[in-house]
């Protein structure tokens, strides 16, 4: 079982600001669907990493861009553009950390090049 954080800062300010909108019921029905989505992705995750449906691997060119084993899951499939969940492990052990959300990126050489992504918190043992 694993803990789902938010990278910082733009995934954790993303994530704050979907809840406080489903949460006052002001969500467009494109951000309510997107809410499901990723609640439903997160709990897959938090079980098992590699859940079948997630169709979960790692994405070499972004791992050696950002230092550690970058890996992709699937928050949706056979859709145009259809989205896909970036994260890595830790900071803690249980720990496995959304560092991004972008629509697959098409299957040029180059395609993930314009994908940015959050840091992970520190390890919670090191923070004051």
């Amino acid at each position: 079982m694993f803990n789902i954080r938010m990278g910082i800062p733009e995934m954790k300010e993303f994530w704050d600001d979907l809840e406080k909108k489903i949460k006052n019921n002001v969500a467009s029905k494109k951000e309510v669907i997107l809410f499901k989505k990723l609640v439903s992705c997160f709990k897959k995750l938090a079980l098992d990493s590699k859940y079948p449906s997630l169709c979960t691997h790692d994405i070499e060119v972004l791992s050696k861009r950002y230092g550690i084993k970058v890996w992709q899951s699937y928050l949706e499939n056979n859709k145009p553009a259809a989205g896909r969940v970036f994260w890595v492990y830790g900071p803690n052990k249980s720990d496995i950390t959304i560092i991004g959300l972008e629509p697959h990126p098409n299957d040029k050489k180059d395609a993930y090049q314009k994908i940015t992504l959050s840091r992970k918190p520190e390890d919670e043992k090191n923070s004051v």
